[in-house]
């Protein structure tokens, strides 16, 4: 009997509390759809571009080395400085050579006294044959010996034009222009001719050469999209080349392809690929390590879109939510070719049109109602991928969203705690 003022407390107690918590399902029933920032998908033209690692490589190079032998007497030009076709470097002693010149002269002057000789007895012999005080025997002769003694004056003057090219040698003169590097001898070294010693090396640097190698199967991809139409071929006007040095920083000057090899590198399986870039300041050294960005071909109709807008799922799948129909989320499939600055490049799964949800993705799920808010489309950024993993996978959504939900989750927790 005592214990019936004792449940009468507790059953109140317990409507109470029932009371309270419906209260609460009927406010959390009227709020709003959650807010879904989305940006509507558009198409643009857009040039492939492939990002390449290559090598400077002089445009011309050439060893300078004597082509006769001798001591040096000077050396006439300062190592690293411009120099010029046909400029003086080197000045080999050349007595020897002046020597060998004068007797040439010498000889060709003896060669060209008997041929007047001869040429006057073989012209005597003519006239004497027309009269029969000769016979034929004689007459063969003397035109015999007048064509031995023309050959011999041909020899002569053969050999003193050989004499005078061998002077000239001992001047070694620049066979391009370009800039030269250190010498390898001093004066007074002896040096002989055609030896495998070069005295000093030429590089022409401005222009200058970009070597640079493309994987065969990337190439044998590129050539199926342009064949099935996926990709049109780049214009003349845009086969432009532009370069990365090696801290990054672009180089102001574009550069041309000028030619494709048609042969496979055996050991690496890459194509190699040249470039032509202007080099007037000379910033470009023969043997840096460059990147090039070659214009590969052009999609009229292709869909970039911010990469926070793709997630990929556990098996690695890209995957984009998108408004559909009467505000209601949809999961979308995409597939994306490659990251263009802090974009993505589609190339199935999201058309023209599509409101693609980029802000609000934590709130969010497949099937649900939303308020959408449109964004502005954000400006793409130039360069390598912002954020994300290693293996290209989309960067997680901004901080602040999450934040923000798990404070109101913890003032909903308070509230509850609180009834």
């Amino acid at each position: 009997m005592r214990t019936a003022p004792v449940a009468l407390p507790i059953a109140l107690f317990l409507s109470l509390a029932l009371a309270a918590c419906g209260g609460d399902d009927q406010a959390g029933g009227d709020r709003p759809p959650p807010e879904a920032g989305f940006i509507t998908v558009e198409s643009q033209p857009f040039t492939i571009t492939n990002e390449l690692p290559g090598r400077t490589t002089p445009y011309q190079i050439a060893e300078v080395r004597p082509q006769v032998t001798g001591i040096i007497e000077e050396r006439l030009f300062e190592e690293g400085e411009l120099v010029e076709a046909g400029e003086p470097l080197y000045r080999i002693d050349s007595r020897l050579y002046k020597a060998d010149v004068a007797s040439a002269r010498a000889n060709l002057a003896s060669a060209q006294a008997t041929l007047k000789s001869t040429r006057l007895r073989a012209e005597r012999f003519d006239k004497l044959l027309a009269m029969n005080a000769v016979s034929q025997q004689e007459y063969d002769e003397a035109q015999a010996a007048l064509g031995e003694t023309q050959a011999q004056v041909d020899a002569a003057r053969a050999a003193l034009e050989t004499a005078r090219i061998n002077l000239d040698y001992t001047t070694l003169e620049a066979p391009i222009s370009g800039r030269i590097g250190r010498s390898t001898v001093t004066a007074g070294a002896l040096v002989t001719a055609n030896q495998t010693q070069a005295l000093a090396t030429i590089r022409q640097l401005d222009p200058i050469y970009v070597d640079v190698t493309q994987s065969n199967q990337e190439l044998r991809r590129l050539r199926e999209a342009l064949e099935s139409g996926r990709l049109e071929k780049v214009g003349e006007d845009k086969a432009r080349v532009t370069l990365l040095l090696q801290d990054g920083s672009p180089y102001k000057q574009d550069g041309t392809l000028q030619f494709s090899e048609f042969a496979v590198d055996e050991s690496t399986g890459a194509v190699t690929l040249r470039a032509l870039f202007p080099n007037p300041e000379g910033d470009l050294l023969p043997g840096m390590f460059v990147r090039a960005r070659l214009p590969q071909g052009t999609r009229s109709d292709a869909i970039l879109v911010p990469q926070k807008g793709i997630a990929r799922d556990p098996t690695g799948q890209a995957t984009a939510m998108v408004i559909g129909a009467e505000d209601k989320v949809e999961s979308r499939q995409v597939t994306t070719e490659r990251a263009v600055g802090n974009q993505w490049l589609v190339s199935d799964g999201l058309n023209k049109g599509d409101r693609l949800i980029i802000e609000g993705l934590q709130k969010i799920r497949p099937g649900a109602t939303v308020t959408p808010v449109k964004l502005d489309q954000p400006d793409p950024q130039p360069g390598p991928v912002s954020g994300g993993d290693a293996a290209g996978n989309a960067p997680r959504p901004p901080a602040p969203e999450k934040a923000g939900e798990e404070n109101e989750d913890k003032a909903s927790s308070r509230d509850s705690n609180a009834q």
